[in-house]
């Protein structure tokens, strides 16, 4: 077994660690998650966690760790005789992207529960989650079907295993932590809430903090064992603090100017629901027990906002979490804290110097605070194996944001714009991709799928997980005779069972083609069309789909956002657009083509819907050379003759109109709808057009090959 890296060598992260920490403190905090980007210790920090927890009693033998005090009295392992425990190390289980439904609630075996009335259960990741640490990793990109699982465990406190009317529970309260980077997706506001705290992480570019985190890093690597002993005794001092923390839990008061702080914070932030002021109210009292105190003040209060509200703040998808810190001062200043009676006894002093001298456990007084330094203090800034980072970091520009060329850059002198906002988005009615497609899971296109409404029955491929019970009986009856079947049980063998065929939604990849050139430039007319790009950005988020943006102006296409989940970063790319220059349609359409044809590699079942965002114009061919009309229409029915449904949007106005875009809908073998009959009430026939347009598309194809 590895040696997991410390959790006190971890340098900076101070909201991280802190939050992580109060969750060992009080579980009822409701979890943690970890945002930012790639390679700043999200997963080394949640690793490092589970060994400053304390030991869990257990009754000897049960897979579901019952309490021997007071076991679980529906414990499919039980009933538990009075008797002495066992204790063993607190479990930090992990839950990976790919689970099945059945690695993460359990397996019931149904042919023994049909042919022998067995109730033969393997448990799954929830049973060995309990009373330990649920890790999600890129838990945004979870499969919804899981999410709903984990949704209803963490809600509950327990985990229901069904198959057919046979039914297995068994109690399933954990730590709920996620870690995830913005720029794959966002997460759906129903899991989005059930974490009771988040925290954002970035990687500091101090250039000390950076090799403090190399020196670490390398020693941790040339010697796993050596390393983690040297941080021993920082690691135990955290360890004891927390379970001294746990004991003075229920003894710190939450005195009322307390509870009307954090009811006047919610309530000044216009935060949804009442989970966030519970939250709250837990996490301040989890500071004041961290911080050795019996009562919470003030400083807890905006603590425990800082950490359980960002999230929570978020009204579509588009928006970046955070908190005004200047109006949660002016909140909690209308509730001055009473003059508080000194201590009893001093808060912890700070510990002792890590190895390297800068130490790793530096306990903050109170006037500072406990959220001032982590675990207990200020720490160094960045450590560990994904390399960690500061807080302080300055905004950085987007990744992969369109740098804006000159006019020269165009290719054809053509002047560039400066980039609009994009207009109010509205709501879209739904475009799908017609037939029946076998992606993941979503929300647009029809699909076969593991849940949805029951469409037939089949042999089952490997593992049986959703039974046809109708089928199964019509499969064994015929046989009953020749099995010697003599009672009322039907004798049912393994070649019986059917599995069940179910039809749902799949998510697609919606691929933007953007008409970025000079006839679209006029200002009042791009910022109608981003506000459009943006509506259909806001649906895709709705139905769980992939997006990728390309653009094309001046002398040729720029795939300004590769296909990806995060829908907001597709918006902020539309939202730095700048338009200027000639139209070399073709170019966006031929970047189209080559864009599927990778990401089909890369993910064949999941179906593409091309949406081209323009006015039909093609006045440059750009490096390609030739009539740009022609080989943009060439481009089109390329595009066709490999079946991409495709949906125009026309952006042509004023009083004459050259219908250019209904052409190139007819190339594309798809429906044109203007800027206007996008709005939802505007838009009833179009989801059938594009399904009879490409449906005459590949009739007249399979006719042409025959």
């Amino acid at each position: 077994m590895s040696t997991p890296y410390p959790f006190t060598a971890v340098v900076g992260q101070t909201d991280l660690r802190l939050a992580l920490l109060l969750n060992a403190v009080s579980p009822a905090v409701g979890g943690v998650l970890v945002r930012g980007e790639k390679g700043t210790a999200k997963s080394t920090a949640v690793r490092a966690l589970s060994a400053l927890l304390p030991q869990v009693d257990i009754v000897p033998g049960c897979r579901f760790s019952c309490a021997p005090g007071a076991p679980d009295p529906v414990c499919p392992d039980g009933p538990h005789e009075p008797g002495p425990g066992a204790v063993r190390p607190a479990r930090m289980v992990e839950l990976p992207v790919g689970a099945s439904e059945d690695r993460l609630v359990g397996a019931l075996d149904i042919e023994r529960a049909l042919a022998e009335g067995v109730k033969a259960f393997e448990p799954g990741l929830l049973a060995d989650a309990h009373r330990g640490i649920l890790y999600v990793d890129e838990v945004n990109l979870l499969h919804d079907h899981l999410i709903d699982l984990l949704l209803d465990a963490a809600a509950m406190g327990a985990s229901y295993v069904e198959r057919e009317g046979v039914s297995v529970r068994h109690a399933a309260r954990f730590l709920l932590v996620g870690t995830m980077n913005p720029e794959e997706g966002e997460l759906r506001p129903q899991l989005l809430d059930r974490f009771g705290l988040t925290v954002e992480v970035a990687a500091s570019r101090e250039p000390a903090q950076r090799v403090e985190v190399v020196r670490r890093r390398l020693a941790y690597e040339d010697d796993p064992a050596g390393f983690a002993t040297r941080w021993a005794g920082d690691e135990h001092e955290v360890r004891a603090r927390v379970v001294a923390a746990r004991a003075l839990l229920p003894k710190v008061s939450l005195g009322d100017t307390a509870l009307l702080q954090i009811a006047a914070t919610c309530a000044g932030f216009e935060v949804d629901g009442m989970r966030a002021d519970i939250v709250m109210a837990r996490t301040a009292t989890a500071l004041a027990a961290w911080a050795g105190r019996t009562e919470v003040r003030k400083e807890d209060v905006r603590q425990a906002a800082l950490l359980a509200l960002p999230h929570r703040r978020r009204r579509n998808p588009f928006d970046a979490p955070g908190l005004d810190e200047d109006l949660l001062d002016r909140i909690l200043d209308e509730f001055p804290d009473e003059e508080p009676e000194p201590d009893p006894e001093p808060d912890p002093e700070p510990g002792p110097e890590g190895p390297d001298g800068n130490g790793s456990d530096d306990s903050g007084s109170d006037d500072s605070g406990p959220g001032d330094g982590g675990p207990g203090g200020t720490p160094p800034q960045e450590s560990g194996p994904d390399a960690p980072a500061s807080e302080a970091e300055a905004p950085q520009t987007p990744q992969g944001s369109e740098q804006r060329p000159s006019a020269q850059e165009n290719g054809d002198g053509g002047r560039e714009q400066a980039a609009v906002r994009a207009a109010e988005p509205f709501r879209t009615k739904m475009l799908s991709v017609p037939g029946l497609g076998e992606g993941a899971s979503g929300r647009r296109s029809r699909a076969r799928t593991a849940h949805g409404r029951t469409t037939g029955a089949q042999r089952p491929r490997g593992h049986l997980t959703k039974l046809h019970l109708a089928a199964t009986i019509q499969a064994a009856a015929p046989h009953q005779k020749a099995r010697g079947r003599s009672g009322r049980g039907l004798v049912v063998r393994k070649d019986d069972l059917r599995q069940a065929t179910r039809e749902g939604r799949e998510g697609n990849l919606v691929l933007f083609v953007v008409d970025a050139s000079g006839s679209m430039a006029a200002r009042q007319r791009m910022s109608a069309v981003k506000g459009a790009v943006l509506s259909l950005l806001l649906d895709a988020y709705q139905r769980r789909d992939k997006v990728g943006l390309i653009t094309f102006r001046g002398a040729g296409a720029h795939l300004a956002l590769p296909p990806t989940s995060s829908v907001d970063a597709a918006a902020a790319r539309l939202e730095q657009l700048p338009t200027g220059g000639r139209t070399p349609l073709a170019a966006g359409l031929l970047t189209a083509h080559e864009t599927l044809r990778i990401e089909r590699l890369r993910d064949p079942s999941r179906r593409p819907l091309l949406v081209v965002v323009t006015d039909g114009r093609a006045t440059s061919a750009g490096a390609l050379g030739g009539d740009p009309r022609e080989l943009s229409r060439r481009s089109a029915r390329m595009l066709a003759a490999e079946g991409v449904a495709s949906v125009v949007v026309d952006c042509e106005s004023g009083p004459v109109r050259l219908g250019l875009a209904g052409v190139l809908a007819a190339d594309l073998g798809g429906p044109a709808v203007s800027l206007d009959g996008l709005r939802a009430d505007s838009l009833a026939g179009l989801v059938k057009n594009v399904r009879t347009a490409v449906t005459s598309q590949s009739s007249h194809t399979n006719r042409r090959a025959a």
